[in-house]
């Protein structure tokens, strides 16, 4: 017995010095529950210096360290791996979180496994603790889970070993309506992550190679009937020693629900541009090249649409003159729009029409355009015309016309386009002045040269001057002119009698 004894010190001297020097912790445990011996490793990890620190059996040690597992349960009596090793039980991978007695939050994390060594005749020998230090390793999946759950974008992640979920954020839950319970424990195909993807199936081989998984557009179940359109993809990532896959998800419903809008706002604006009564166009703000027109369009002058789609409308003459064009461009460049512009179109065969033009900026595609509408006001200007004439003739004598009958027709007559305005009293000399101020009292030649002792034909050189000084081709226009610029003549002092021809 003695040599049995002996021997068996001989062998535990030995062990002792093989594992003295080993990373990992190693507590020997007698089969009385004595703490035999532990190594250096082990001291460090329980804060000890010596074995009587770690306590003089199990019940010491239980009392000198609080144990718990991660989900904050406090280890009770027999099931500290100390106690469970010395009942015989074999196990692997237990992680615990201890605390020194007194200290309130744990100071390290232990992942233990049990070793039993026997004798020769098969009767526990020897009861061995191997703890692995895995603070480090716990709290970068803590920093890692807090930055999971905190993140906003949404995200789960599946357990490789068996396909399903075994972390779900609040931006998923958030993004879907689903409950934490209603993920967690599921497969990744009852909640299918990759569902109605053109890739699903290299998703689903990429997943069970543990290998990432591309980006892919995928219709994703809700709670209830509905589903959402959203961008998937997985990362190969592991959690302690188990393979996980982190699935990260952006949400493209918004994306869809404008996509839908828009598409319905550019159906109603294409049925409200083909079917306006007044002609329409779209072109290019860059270039002015014409991208689309309707029907009234093209009814109104002449063009098919072959015509002039794809062309500018310097290229077709769509205006009577360039300057005309220029300026209109000119004015959607600076400002972006322009309201009721009078101008003359010109259609396709070269006849001319007196239309009022609009114009606004739109973006189209992506692309900033022009949209002009075009209101024919050609009949109206006619009609106001021919009234002009027709008070003109039946009131030839015009010296009772009130001025602002006078400004009215001449107006009419005689419109002055955006920008431009009428000549200066400069332009005009002081007889040409004279004679003016007396054609505004709807005094004729004859009378201006009895005034003014003139021949009636100097009279009237004088008045054609005025004429094209001022810019008006009839004495009403001229009357209009003089008396907006308060020219009023008086009657000069006679010098003799006046030269008739």
């Amino acid at each position: 017995m003695a040599d049995r004894l002996a021997g068996q010190k001989v062998e535990r001297q030995q062990l002792q010095q093989i594992i003295a020097g080993l990373t990992e912790g190693v507590i020997l445990i007698d089969p009385d529950q004595t703490i035999a011996w532990a190594n250096r490793a082990a001291l460090t990890m329980h804060g000890a210096r010596e074995i009587a620190d770690l306590g003089r059996d199990v019940d010491e040690y239980r009392r000198r360290y609080q144990l718990r597992y991660r989900n904050h349960h406090v280890l009770d009596e027999g099931a500290y791996p100390s106690d469970r090793v010395v009942a015989g039980e074999m196990f692997a991978d237990v992680v615990v979180e201890v605390a020194r007695a007194g200290v309130a939050e744990p100071e390290w994390v232990h992942r233990v496994r049990s070793l039993v060594l026997t004798d020769a005749d098969g009767a526990p020998d020897c009861l061995v603790l191997i703890v692995t230090d895995a603070t480090d390793e716990m709290q970068a999946i803590e920093r890692f889970e807090s930055a999971f759950n905190a993140n906003p974008a949404p995200a789960l992640i599946c357990r490789i070993s068996d396909l399903r979920f075994i972390r779900v954020n609040q931006g998923f839950l958030d993004m879907t309506g689903y409950a934490r319970e209603g993920v967690v424990g599921r497969s990744v195909y009852e909640l299918d992550v990759m569902a109605g993807a053109d890739k699903r199936e290299i998703g689903k081989e990429r997943l069970a190679a543990w290998e990432t998984v591309p980006q892919m557009e995928a219709s994703l179940a809700l709670p209830g009937a509905e589903t959402k359109l959203v961008i998937t993809a997985g990362q190969p990532i592991e959690m302690g020693d188990e393979r996980c896959m982190l699935f990260t998800f952006a949400d493209l419903e918004p994306r869809r629900k404008a996509e839908i809008a828009l598409r319905n706002s550019e159906e109603k604006f294409a049925k409200t541009f083909r079917l306006a009564p007044v002609p329409m166009k779209i072109s290019t703000l860059d270039g002015f090249r014409i991208l689309d027109v309707n029907e009234a369009f093209l009814k109104e002058t002449g063009w098919t649409i072959e015509e002039v789609v794809g062309r500018s409308t310097a290229e077709i003459e769509l205006w009577d003159t360039a300057a005309t064009r220029r300026r209109q461009e000119r004015e959607l460049v600076e400002t972006g729009s322009f309201r009721g512009y009078e101008a003359k179109l010109k259609t396709k065969e070269g006849a001319i029409i007196d239309c009022l033009v609009s114009a606004e900026t739109v973006r189209i595609g992506g692309e900033v355009c022009v949209l002009d509408v075009f209101q024919d006001i050609t009949v109206r200007k006619t009609s106001e015309l021919e009234l002009v004439k027709a008070i003109e003739e039946a009131l030839a004598d015009t010296s009772w016309l009130s001025r602002s009958v006078m400004e009215k027709l001449a107006n009419m007559r005689s419109p002055q386009p955006a920008g431009q305005s009428r000549s200066s009293l400069v332009d005009l000399t002081a007889k040409e002045r004279q004679v003016l101020g007396l054609v505004s009292q709807g005094l004729d030649d004859f009378e201006i040269s009895e005034k003014l002792f003139l021949s009636r034909n100097t009279v009237r050189n004088h008045v054609q001057r005025i004429y094209a000084k001022i810019g008006v081709h009839r004495r009403s226009e001229a009357i209009v002119w003089a008396r907006e610029r308060g020219i009023v003549g008086t009657e000069p002092e006679r010098r003799g009698p006046a030269r008739r021809k």
